[in-house]
């Protein structure tokens, strides 16, 4: 029988590191930990370490992730042991050293997550992990469902006060919170449970290395966001430039969106198709592109409100600023149809598979959509919304704007290998 051939080695090491430091790495590590002839990592990882690892230390810049790159490339050819915070994979630099080399070894130590799970007694699959690692508090407000449970990783020791703070702006000041500081370690210490709205201002956690368990209460004057597109109309500031309620449902059905994929969404009005599309999956991306100031404003309000900060906002003219914007997977225009050329500039920024959708109001847009049709397919469909009102002391209906959506999922033709 032949032998199987042996591994390359990895030119870089990962070390997972927990608070108990030395004493709780297992053989594997502190080998590669000795072996190391570069040592890199935080001062206080750095400091955890004894002597007889005698590589050279050297210390994260910030900002971290930038210098990964140089780093690598300033000691190539040397054997390098990278130290990171429990599981280097899971929110750690193991995705930016994963990312910059192929010969990576990780060496993982339980993460502060399975820690906090294991003494709560929080079955982890039934738990949404939130970071505010280096992302603003704001994005917390996404996973907020009454009778949902949250560990939130901090940034330090101010982040359990801004969680707090947030969940009482929010509508869920009833929440229960308790904070776990030094997870694994010999000064390991779980705090006395509170609600968010009981939170001591002035008070903070003893110790920077802390995450943060919520059990998600709604206080019952709080307005309800459900998980799917087609959030209440009161959710938004606007001023009346808002996609309504069920026309946004069924826009978003259309659209369709997918993790990882960016959306424009053209006009953008209060940004509620944006928001929306965004909130379906941590991992989607939105620009959304306004050219009245007042509102781009209003929309990174209504961004940083729902949870999802990460939404760009471009305000200029389109289609001026598209060529600005990195390609998209699907276009929403929702305003400024009748712009000379916005909707070919569209359609041209689509790969194929991509979507692109477009809503009106008013016969000379739905002239054009009727032509766009006519040239590229798709669907042509008109949405009708009538609202149940008191018609004296009796109740009729009020019919709204009939809206004019135009969808086409742009193909590619295998013959030519141009899009079509």
């Amino acid at each position: 029988m032949t032998p199987a051939a042996s591994a390359p080695t990895a030119a870089v090491t990962v070390v997972g590191l927990g608070a108990d430091g030395w004493a709780g790495l297992p053989d594997a590590s502190r080998t590669a930990l000795r072996e190391a002839e570069v040592l890199i990592g935080g001062p206080r990882q750095l400091d955890l370490l004894p002597p007889e690892c005698t590589g050279q230390r050297v210390a994260w810049p910030s900002p971290l992730r930038p210098a990964v790159p140089g780093l690598l490339a300033a000691h190539a050819g040397r054997r390098i042991a990278v130290l990171a915070s429990g599981d280097p994979m899971f929110y750690g630099i193991g995705r930016a050293l994963a990312e910059e080399t192929g010969a990576l070894r990780v060496l993982p130590h339980p993460s502060s997550v399975s820690y906090a799970a294991a003494r709560l007694g929080w079955p982890l699959e039934d738990v949404e992990v939130v970071t505010l690692v280096g992302r603003p508090a704001a994005r917390l407000a996404a996973a907020l469902h009454h009778g949902r449970r949250l560990l939130v990783l901090s940034a330090d020791a101010t982040t359990p006060g801004e969680v707090a703070a947030l969940l009482r702006d929010r509508g869920f000041g009833p929440s229960r919170m308790r904070v776990l500081e030094q997870l694994g370690g010999e000064e390991e210490h779980t705090t006395g449970e509170v609600t968010a709205d009981d939170w001591p201002g002035a008070e903070q956690p003893g110790d920077p290395l802390n995450i943060v368990a919520v059990e998600c209460r709604r206080a019952p004057h709080a307005l309800r966001l459900g998980a799917v597109p087609g959030l209440p109309d009161e959710a938004y500031e606007h001023d009346g430039q808002l996609t309504k309620r069920h026309i946004r449902a069924a826009t978003l059905g259309v659209l369709a969106p997918a993790p990882g994929e960016l959306l424009w969404d053209i006009g953008g009005g209060s940004g509620s198709i944006a928001v929306e599309w965004m909130r379906t999956h941590p991992a989607c991306r939105a620009v959304t592109v306004e050219r009245d100031p007042a509102r781009a404003e209003r929309i990174t309000r209504n961004a940083d409100r729902l949870g999802v900060p990460g939404l760009r906002v471009v305000t200029g003219a389109a289609p001026a600023v598209l060529t600005e914007l990195p390609p998209p997977d699907a276009v929403f225009v929702g305003g400024g149809l009748t712009a000379p050329g916005l909707l070919d500039a569209c359609w041209e920024a689509l790969p194929g598979g991509g979507r692109l959708v477009a809503n009106t109001v008013t016969l000379e847009s739905e002239a054009l959509l009727a032509d766009a049709h006519r040239r590229h397919g798709g669907e042509l469909v008109r949405l009708a919304v009538a609202h149940a009102v008191p018609v004296g002391g009796f109740t009729g209906w009020r019919q709204a704007m009939p809206v004019t959506q135009w969808a086409v999922r742009k193909t590619l033709d295998t013959s030519s290998g141009a899009d079509r």
